[in-house]
């Protein structure tokens, strides 16, 4: 097994050389499920986002049969929202069905939006925002919903309520790992590093892990690499806008940005900041799923033009996870 993934790393690695020789822009964001439909079919030239499609599909409910409903499906199959027939045909189709239904209804009580199943104004912008490619749902369970009962925390003069959440079966690094190494894989552009390590040192000044940087080829707990579209771990990027990065769960340690897209040290407008979207992937290699509240490094989308810090929900759900 320890072969293989030395074969996969190797392979990676090769692929990250060959693409940084090609003409790119920049990289960014999570779980990993098969490649969505849309990127096959097209959604991803340079004007138009791969999540475009959802604008023209606003308004349509249960009963429609409307072009692209079908995409609207392969889009919350891919996060983890909807659950295919055996025989898959439901998928394939623009028939806006129950199922379909049920699971923008899931969607939109995730992200606090009115739970009705109607492709309305806010749901279809909260969906076109560029995210995180890690899924919502894992095999039927919704850890942004299945965790929220149980995080209250009283304080003297007020009461708050976490939402914070952990992948299925709340994978974490054991008590001898909480010094973690990290290494850049070869492609990396040469000023991401420096957003990228604070990032590190961000979470080691909030919680009880530390971060060293390894170099060359030396074995490390995390890989972080820049790449585009198929790249071998199972979650094909899907050109500028969509998801901007993805990593994984403990104890698998790789961190992947898309390197089609924008990326700025800072807050420019129309680029995505590397410190932001690290922080956003360091917090998933360290055990967390994604978090409903507003502001939290850990929320699932990101905007362009902005940089975020850790916020108390995200600093909270290492305590927890960790028990410390």
């Amino acid at each position: 097994m320890g072969q293989k993934w030395w074969l996969v790393e190797l392979a990676f690695t090769l692929a990250s050389a060959i693409f940084h020789l090609l003409p790119s822009s920049s990289t960014c964001f999570c779980y990993l499920p098969p490649p969505p439909l849309w990127v096959k079919n097209g959604w991803d030239d340079r004007k138009t986002s791969p999540f475009g499609f959802l604008k023209h599909l606003q308004g349509c409910h249960k009963g429609d049969k409307v072009k692209g409903v079908h995409d609207l499906k392969m889009y919350l199959e891919h996060f983890g929202y909807y659950q295919q027939t055996k025989n898959g045909t439901h998928a394939k189709d623009d028939d806006f069905d129950e199922l379909l239904e049920s699971a923008v209804r899931t969607y939109q009580l995730n992200y606090h939006l009115n739970a009705t199943g109607i492709l309305d104004a806010e749901t279809v912008s909260k969906m076109m925002m560029p995210r995180c490619g890690v899924a919502d749902i894992f095999n039927g369970t919704n850890p942004m919903q299945s965790n929220k009962k149980r995080h209250h925390h009283r304080h003297d003069s007020f009461h708050t309520v976490s939402h914070y959440s952990f992948f299925s079966d709340a994978p974490k690094w054991p008590a001898s790992k909480y010094h973690l190494t990290y290494r850049f894989l070869r492609g990396t552009p040469a000023q991401a590093k420096s957003p990228i390590a604070q990032a590190f040192q961000t979470w080691a000044a909030n919680t009880h892990f530390t971060f060293s940087q390894v170099r060359g080829f030396s074995k490390a707990d995390i890989t972080i690499g820049f790449a585009r579209r198929e790249h071998g771990d199972g979650n094909d990027f899907d050109g500028p806008g969509g998801t901007i990065a993805h990593a994984f769960a403990p104890t698998n340690g790789r961190f992947h940005y898309d390197a089609d897209e924008q990326f700025s040290v800072g807050a420019i407008p129309e680029a995505f900041d590397y410190e932001t979207v690290a922080l956003h992937e360091i917090g998933h290699l360290l055990g967390l799923h994604h978090s409903s509240v507003p502001g939290a490094i850990m929320e699932s989308t990101i905007s362009t033009g902005v940089t975020k810090g850790l916020h108390a929900d995200d600093i909270a759900g290492i305590k927890a996870l960790y028990n410390v």
